[in-house]
């Protein structure tokens, strides 16, 4: 009998309590049922739990079986149980946990985040002799990368005497996930060089390294790759490629791919709409979430983030308000945190300070920090200081919470400063190092002969720094004879103004910007992958230099894309 659905299933199970279930072929049919409801999409899981507690004796089979059941399911309470499972193996005859269950089961951990009993349940591995296992070590890796322990991860790969590209990608997933993504670029070309035929999860993972890095002949080298593999089109595969594109500059690669992707979803879309919205192209963008629309794909929360986005980039004030309490109705998408929070950074940056206030405050979910962090800075920023230091209760520095990071200390302490007030900026730092907060220092990336190389403010560690030093001496030289004075009121240090223009001009993106003159040939373009939003000394800064040395410079920083040419900049100095 050919089982389809539940009901199937029980009639099935019905004719074998009937038929008895002594002889070899009602245990095969046993073995048949509980596999499909453990298994197959019309089944059900607690219905196969029954059946296993109904078995004498069952075997790895059946423990086995509905563990790897448990690892698929996205409930935390199913990974328990499966654990649960394990520990019952242990302890019973015939049923032993073998070479098929572990995989499973540590797919299970790595969703638990159960780092002790990972390393448990590895060291059980090991002293059963199912180490050296290829599946085995596949899933410790996933494990241990999981867990953010990717020194055990790295251990386990460099170990294996045969790795497949299962290996390889989940090991450069790892990294990925971890924002170590010029070591996933790295490990990548040693991929290609080992031989190794990638697949579509190793392409996804790569791919998501290039956009974060600005990798673009990495990321031309696995479209090339894809191409060749026929799944440029591919939905999934295009998506990753449009935002690759996207955030490496290439808006016009970013579109080819987007075009030739066949039987686009949401997220092909959306992945369109954020790429125009973020190189200031904000009323295309807007257009495309139309066209969207009358193809009849229904927009998600990240499209409604990347629409409102395109409006708070252009300060299309009345366009955020339509979309905020428009969209939602009509498709049934509840807003988010993250979709208020384009609407404050549009008013904010617009300067209406107490329309922002007063939307926070009537908002129906509970504004978080983030959101108040923002119109604080606007309140610095259009000089509303008054506001700015009332709103900063909202921060509650004096109360350590869960979520505590640096960042409302750093903003209450650049307030401080920027009024003068260096007593209370002191007060603030000092809080901060007795509760182990550190700012998130900037750095910059720029991509020179495939390489992507790495600045932080005021680096010395690169083998031309000399040069890198004696370049930005040169382009200052240049610029001031075109009006360029620093910004020294950005440098909210006690030091002198002579101090504070060396400061400014050791940023990260201009010993970026200094390197990529030196060897970038000439007249090509310079991009440079910022973690921080632009300074206004720096956005000056390039604007200049595009018109003295006749270069396109392209900056992403955290907010947005700046096509600097000719001494403008795409943002019409908005951002």
């Amino acid at each position: 009998m050919e089982l389809r659905s539940m009901s199937d299933a029980l009639q099935f199970h019905a004719q074998l309590l009937k038929g008895g279930t002594q002889n070899d072929d009602a245990a095969r049919n046993v073995s048949k049922l509980f596999t499909f409801a453990a298994l197959s999409p019309g089944g059900d899981l607690s219905y196969a739990r029954l059946l296993l507690r109904s078995i004498p004796r069952p075997n790895s089979y059946y423990y086995n079986t509905i563990i790897r059941a448990y690892s698929r399911s996205p409930d935390p309470t199913h990974h328990f149980h499966a654990l649960s499972l394990f520990l019952s193996m242990l302890h019973h005859q015939p049923a032993q946990p073998d070479n098929f269950t572990y995989p499973f089961l540590l797919k299970c951990l790595a969703r638990l985040k159960l780092t002790p009993q990972g390393k448990q349940i590895h060291a059980l591995i090991t002293k059963t002799g199912f180490g050296s296992d290829q599946y085995i070590q596949n899933a410790l890796i996933h494990m241990y990368s999981e867990f953010g322990e990717l020194g055990f991860a790295r251990k386990v790969f460099d170990r294996m005497p045969l790795r497949d590209v299962v290996s390889w990608t989940s090991m450069i997933d790892g990294l990925v996930n971890a924002d170590r993504h010029v070591d996933a670029l790295a490990l990548f070309d040693s991929t290609l060089k080992a031989g190794i035929e990638v697949n579509d999860a190793t392409v996804m993972s790569v791919l998501r390294a290039c956009a974060e890095t600005g990798a673009l002949s990495v990321g031309k080298k696995v479209h090339m790759i894809v191409k060749e593999k026929g799944i440029d089109s591919k939905a999934n595969v295009g998506t990753a490629l449009v935002d690759m594109y996207a955030k490496s500059g290439c808006l016009e690669s970013a579109r080819n791919v987007f075009d030739n992707v066949v039987d686009k979803d949401v997220f092909v879309w959306t992945a369109m709409i954020s790429a125009l919205a973020s190189h200031g192209m904000c009323q295309e963008a807007i257009g495309m979430f139309a066209e969207m629309e009358t193809c009849r794909i229904e927009p998600d929360e990240r499209t409604m983030t990347a629409v409102l986005s395109a409006c708070r980039n252009s300060g299309l004030v009345n366009e955020a308000y339509v979309f905020l309490n428009d969209v939602p109705k009509r498709y049934g998408i509840e807003p988010t945190i993250q979709h208020f929070g384009c609407v404050v950074d549009l008013l904010a940056r617009a300067g209406r300070l107490k329309e922002a206030e007063d939307f926070i405050n009537t908002m129906p979910i509970k504004p978080d920090a983030v959101l108040w962090r923002t119109l604080i800075w606007a309140c610095k920023l259009h000089g509303d200081t008054d506001r700015a230091g009332r709103l900063m209760k909202h921060l509650k520095l004096r109360r350590r919470t869960a979520d505590d990071d640096s960042g409302s200390y750093i903003l209450a302490s650049n307030v401080y400063a920027s009024a003068g007030k260096w007593c209370n900026k002191a007060e603030v730092r000092e809080l901060m190092n007795r509760r182990g907060l550190t700012k998130p220092p900037g750095c910059s990336r720029i991509e020179v002969d495939g390489t992507v190389c790495e600045f932080s403010m005021g680096d010395y560690n690169h083998p031309e720094a000399e040069k890198i030093y004696d370049k930005l001496d040169q382009i200052v030289d240049e610029i001031r004879k075109e009006g360029y004075n620093p910004r020294v009121s950005e440098v909210l240090l006690e030091m002198d103004d002579e101090d504070k223009a060396i400061q400014l001009l050791h940023h990260s993106e201009k010993l970026a910007l200094a390197y990529g003159l030196i060897r970038n040939r000439q007249g090509s373009k310079i991009r440079i992958v910022k973690n921080l939003r632009s300074c206004e000394d720096c956005h000056e800064f390039m604007k200049l230099v595009s018109k003295i040395y006749q270069r396109e410079i392209i900056v992403r920083d955290r907010i947005r894309f700046h096509h600097f040419k000719n001494g403008d900049c795409s943002c019409k100095d908005y951002w």
